[in-house]
Formats: structure tokens, sequence, C-alpha cells
């Protein structure tokens, strides 16, 4: 009962980028880690994902202002989990943007979401004592919203429901330039602890039919051609219905959690295995399948701190007694 989060080994700093996409549009990556993304209008600036601290804001702040004094007006959550959106005080924004039901997760679940995710990934919550508290939206929208900053026209949109229910993209439309947040992710690990699967496929053809020309995921790289965007979108898509496949026919054959992650593990592993973050993923994303597969829970049940130990220690039994 010793073992840890695999997070937990995940000790390395990794290695910053900020992109430049097209004029004014920035993405902000780290090999893996949570992605941020800067919008840059006549007027003011907008950031996607705050980082997780305001303490780790800072950096993307530094990136900010070495391009631009413009003030940071707009900070959107692409959606609820800690990770993302803890760290929006730094930014000082007049305007926080989510989706009604990004702010009803955080509504239900917002204090035990950032415990939980804090005691799972500890790396990734540098300077955590810096954290005021939760994330409030202060503008709070149901399907779509049309930011104009300046002449620069910025679309967030609620395409359905995915890797959580309240997942917000952010799209330009002139330059077809698209921020998903974790509805894509490439060549890193889908989290789907808190995910709709039989949603998730429908929402991506929606997010894929507006045809993006360069895309910013949730974790990986910046994707600067048509062809890299397709490639995340479908490498996301396969990943979902690979795993999600698997143990709704294990649960339809009666087989219990511990099975149907020791058999979905083994099949997933070859393809998907170096993926950043597949070890810590698996565990979460395969218990919310058994859980979704049949209609016994529709909705995902919230992580608490003890929850995450105790599904954790019980699978990687599983697997270590292989």
């Amino acid at each position: 009962m010793s073992k840890k989060f695999a997070s937990h080994a995940d000790t390395e700093e990794k290695q910053v980028s900020f992109t430049q996409l097209a004029e004014g549009l920035y993405a902000y990556t780290a090999e893996g880690d949570p992605n941020t993304g800067v919008v840059i209008g006549d007027d003011s600036v907008m950031v996607i994902d705050t980082q997780a601290t305001p303490i780790m804001a800072q950096d993307v702040i530094r990136r900010i202002r070495e391009v631009t004094d413009l003030p940071i007006k707009h900070v959107v959550m692409s959606h609820y989990h800690a990770v993302r959106v803890l760290g929006a005080s730094a930014y000082g924004a007049e305007n926080i943007y989510a989706s009604q039901h990004t702010y009803d997760l955080i509504v239900e679940r917002g204090q035990q979401d950032y415990e939980s995710e804090v005691g799972r990934f500890p790396r990734l919550f540098k300077g955590v004592d810096s954290v005021p508290g939760l994330t409030w939206p202060n503008i709070v929208f149901q399907q779509e919203l049309t930011v104009f900053m300046g002449k620069r026209e910025v679309r967030i949109i609620h395409l359905g429901r995915g890797h959580t229910k309240g997942d917000t993209i952010v799209w330009l439309p002139e330059e077809k330039v698209m921020f998903s947040g974790d509805l894509v992710e490439y060549g890193a690990t889908p989290y789907t602890g808190d995910a709709y699967h039989e949603d998730w496929p429908t929402t991506l053809d929606r997010l894929q039919a507006m045809a993006p020309q360069k895309l910013v995921p949730g974790r990986g790289e910046a994707l600067t051609t048509p062809e890299q965007c397709q490639e995340a979108i479908q490498g996301t898509r396969d990943f979902l219905a690979d795993m999600y496949g698997s143990v709704k026919a294990g649960k339809a054959a009666g087989k219990s959690l511990s099975e149907c992650y020791a058999e979905t593990y083994a099949k997933l592993k070859p393809k998907y295995g170096h993926w950043v973050i597949f070890d810590h993923c698996l565990p979460f994303d395969i218990t919310r399948c058994y859980d979704e597969a049949g209609g016994e829970y529709p909705d995902p049940r919230i992580w608490t701190a003890e929850r995450d130990t105790a599904m954790w220690h019980s699978l990687q039994e599983v697997v270590e007694n292989q």
C-alpha cells in the first residue's frame, strides 16, 4: 500500500516553449505539461488556461511582457480542473469567462478537485501557498460568446461534453487557430476521470468540422499545420475508442473493475504507453469508463483525496500481481 501516484516520480522541470502561431497568437507549452494560450488584441490580452498557481503564472506573464505591454484583461477557463485555473489571480484580469457547466462544476466539486489534484501531481502546483482560493468566473455563457478585442474577433464556444461537461474551445475564425483545452491532446494521454466517453466523439466531430489550421492542445506541442491538427484529433479519438470499447465490453461480460483495468491496460500499453502521463491517467480513466459503461453513473463521481488513494492502491496491486 506504499506505492505513490505515478506522478510523484515526475519531478523533472520541463522545457518551456513560447510559440507564435500567427500575429498576436501564442502557445505556452512545456513538454506535455498543461498548456496556456495567449491572444493579443488591439487593446488588451487574453489568457486561455492560467497554469496551476499564481507563482507558475508569473512565467507566462514574463513571456507575454516580452512581446506586448497591453493589459491582460481576459482569462478563459477551457474547463474546470484545478491545474488549469488556480493561477488566475496573478493576471489581475477584469473578465474571467467560463461555460455554465464549468461554473456548475466549481460549485459542485471545486474544493474537492483542488485538494485531489494537488495530492496527485505536486510538481504541477509549485508555490501552491500562493493560491488565494478557487477561481470564479464573472462572465458565464451557455453555448457561445464572442469577444472583440479591438478588431480581433475571438469566439469562446462550448461544443459539447467530453473531457468534462463544461469543455470550451477558443476559436479565432479569421486565422483558423483553435485552443482546444483538453478535448484534444498530442503525444499526451487524455485524462478522462471526469469525462463523458459517450459524448466526446461527437464533440470531436464538431471540433474537427471547424477545420483548424493550427491548434493548441491541452497538452503537447503547438500544432502548426492542418495535418498535425487532424493527427492530434484522430489520435485522441482513437485512444478514447480503444479504451472505452475495451472497458465497455469487459463490463458487459461481467468482469470486475480490476479485471477490466488489467485487460485494458495491457491492450493500450503497446500503442499509447509512450505518451506523457500514461501510467498516471489510466487508473482514473478506466475507473470512469467502468462507471459510465452500462449507465451506472452517467455523471462522473467526485474525486476526493481519499477516493484517489483507495482507487490507486487497489488497481496498482492488480498490475503488480499479474
